[in-house]
């Protein structure tokens, strides 16, 4: 049996063939990823799944489900990506990531899998492969799955989710989904199988009939069968009440920031209901569950004086999620930006959509990804904007950039990370292992 070590290098060995042209959407298949799962024995076949997608929230949405069903007592598996500081952070049992060993074991047998099928696999198809094979071998009684891009073509839809919960649609990922929010969404709409219950969030009714053409035996949609009553700020988070097609739950704590996230909970609690075909218990049970979320990367505090904010805005609609979200929750008269971003962005794009006007300071970094935009781009177009150059600094890595914009924000500022979760993790991991 291989050690952890060997493991993580047998998973590494497989990253670059992520930006492998050949790999791309434009040649889409599934086949590959279904005969590594007949080889693994068809583990996504031994237990039902709730599917997620969506250009924005599937993370939080999906780490929400998972908290609701289990605390209907259920033993919940949850496969989330791309992780932030360990590759381990991808798939969680019952609330905590995958062990070590266990990880290198499944990783073990699924490079056997790879042996005889003969083929190369992707560095996602491994994890996906890993995830599924690991809820079998502990007997979960649920797999929440979150698409790692599109739907239709994306590792994970070799499984027929139970529940297809769509959270929206925005332009992103256009050089593998298409430039319009309808090839986006028929990509998306992909998940939804024959039979599957379909959860709803996007609201745009011409993107809607994309989704319920599909042959769901049932749709539940956003403002008509669930929603959100109330949203208001709360110190460290928010307080909604939210209703489904069976209740109503006033005054719910969610310990995370932003209003968008109000939208994500009452889609976690309308698919908790569609997978359990009812009501989850009571409200308390709701409550708690709920006030146990914790996803990191995603408007996180980890410092109060200055604050720092870790976001994993990597759209112009995260961009404009998380900016709304500063102007709500966090209004301050010096602001310091640290921005990274990968190739397929557009700086002045994200740039207007964080609202650089605002900003009395940016720090432009170089996320740690082979598709990392040079910083020197992003500074150019801050120029561009109108922000003096004075005002703009170039630091190579996120945890540099992240240590520079401390030391040069007062202590009542702001330092805001954004544009990649590549750069979060990495300014994440260098808060962690010291900086303070």
């Amino acid at each position: 049996m291989w050690s952890s070590k060997e493991a993580l290098s047998w998973l590494n060995d497989h990253v670059n063939i992520e930006l492998d042209g050949a790999r791309k959407v434009a040649a889409p298949r599934l086949d590959r990823m279904q005969g590594l799962a007949r080889l693994l024995g068809s583990p996504h076949g031994e237990y039902p799944v709730v599917h997620l997608t969506g250009t924005n929230g599937k993370t939080s949405t999906a780490r929400m489900t998972a908290s609701l069903l289990a605390a209907h007592g259920l033993s919940v598996g949850l496969y989330t990506s791309p992780h932030l500081e360990r590759v381990n952070e991808r798939i969680v049992w019952s609330g905590e990531p995958i062990a070590d060993v266990e990880l290198a074991e499944v990783l073990h047998a699924v490079s056997l899998a790879e042996d005889a099928l003969g083929e190369r696999v992707t560095f996602f198809e491994i994890m996906t492969a890993a995830a599924f094979r690991f809820f079998a071998d502990v007997s979960v009684d649920v797999a929440v799955v979150e698409v790692g891009l599109g739907g239709t073509w994306d590792a994970t839809n070799i499984a027929d989710g139970a529940v297809a919960v769509v959270t929206n649609v925005s332009i992103d990922h256009v050089e593998y989904l298409g430039s319009t929010k309808e090839s986006i969404a028929i990509e998306k709409a992909g998940i939804v199988k024959p039979g599957a219950t379909l959860v709803l969030g996007e609201e745009d009714p011409a993107l809607r009939e994309i989704f319920t053409s599909r042959g769901a035996a049932g749709v539940v949609t956003r403002g008509a069968d669930f929603g959100v009553i109330d949203n208001r700020t709360a110190m460290s988070g928010r307080v909604v009440d939210l209703f489904t097609p069976t209740s109503q739950h006033p005054e719910l704590f969610i310990p995370l920031h932003g209003s968008h996230q109000a939208d994500n909970a009452a889609i976690a609690l309308a698919a908790s209901e569609a997978f359990l075909d009812g009501p989850i218990l009571d409200s308390q049970v709701v409550a708690d569950a709920f006030a146990g979320v914790r996803v990191a990367g995603r408007l996180e505090v980890m410092a109060r004086r200055p604050l720092v904010l870790l976001d994993g805005a990597h759209n112009v609609a995260g961009a404009l999620a998380l900016s709304a979200a500063l102007d709500e929750e966090f209004p301050t008269s010096s602001r310091t930006l640290v921005v990274g971003l990968l190739v397929e962005k557009d700086p002045a794009e994200m740039l207007d959509a964080l609202d650089l006007a605002s900003a009395t300071q940016l720090v432009a970094c170089r996320p740690p990804s082979p598709r990392g935009r040079d910083p020197k781009e992003v500074a150019a177009a801050a120029v561009a904007a109108g922000m003096p150059p004075s005002r703009i600094r170039v630091v190579e890595t996120p945890g540099d950039a992240l240590t520079y914009a401390v030391s040069v924000t007062p202590e009542d500022g702001q330092v805001v990370v954004t544009g990649s979760l590549y750069v979060v993790g990495a300014a994440r991991a260098a808060f962690r292992q010291g900086l303070r």
